[in-house]
């Protein structure tokens, strides 16, 4: 039997509505699983102060730290921060279905876009930091894995697209350009930057410390979780910009 359009219409809206609470539940679910994983700080060796408490002590306390393993476990959460919960949180404001932002004015929605914007690539630039500098105390090369570079080139590509969402807030420094193209090659760069955030968070799924700590199903639904949130960003600016655009020719 055949469904009218009307059911066809609810049946799509309903989907979009369970997409959109699952990227918010992974969102925030990823991080967090990240966080326990990681357990920032937890692995810092300590420094001695002294002698006379004994060798086997005096040798756990005065030990050389070169490669403060505490400092690098903060780059997987900051990471996760910042591009499965921030920058997703982002762009879901926009969603039409799961705003958690949506019975407030587009203005208010702009500026919350542009606050968890700024907290991403600040995330992300903290992150990019403390794994470059773990990487000098090691002595180890610095972006030699697809990983470190598609990190890097995110991190950029975030940095570069906060600085082009300027032209929106103030469009008037482009004379030549219409707002509404200005928003769409915004949301179409944006969804770009977006997609490799999330291509650096599954490469380093497949690291040598993510690997080692989480094995078997678990793995593989850690590397659901940036690949459901990724088809539900590129659902929603499908539609609100390149469907819509070529609708209207």
């Amino acid at each position: 039997m055949a469904l009218t359009a009307e059911t066809e219409s609810r049946l799509y809206r309903s989907l979009r509505v369970a997409s959109g609470a699952a990227a918010h539940l992974v969102a925030l679910g990823f991080p967090a699983a990240v966080a326990v994983l990681a357990r920032p700080g937890s692995s810092e060796c300590r420094r001695g102060r002294g002698r006379g408490r004994g060798e086997g002590r005096m040798s756990q306390l005065s030990s050389p730290c070169p490669s403060l393993a505490g400092l690098f476990s903060w780059h997987p959460l900051l990471m996760a921060l910042a591009f499965s919960f921030l920058m997703t949180e982002a762009l879901l404001i926009f969603s039409p279905e799961t705003s958690l932002l949506r019975s407030f004015s587009r203005k208010v929605r702009v500026r919350a876009h542009w606050a968890l914007q700024l907290l991403a690539l600040l995330c992300a630039l903290l992150g990019l930091g403390i794994i470059t500098y773990n990487k000098h105390l090691n002595g180890k090369g610095h972006f030699v894995t697809w990983h470190g570079l598609t990190g890097l080139l995110a991190v950029l590509y975030a940095g570069g697209q906060c600085a082009g969402g300027v032209l929106l807030l103030y469009p008037k420094l482009m004379k030549n350009w219409t707002l509404a193209k200005l928003k769409l090659y915004h949301a179409t760069s944006g969804l770009v930057g977006y997609l490799l955030g999330c291509a650096s968070l599954m490469l380093g799924m497949c690291s040598l410390w993510f690997t080692t700590t989480v094995t078997g199903a678990s793995w593989y639904l850690a590397m659901l979780c940036p690949l459901v949130t990724s088809l539900v960003i590129m659902n929603q600016v499908s539609n609100a910009y390149l469907y819509r655009k070529r609708s209207q020719h």
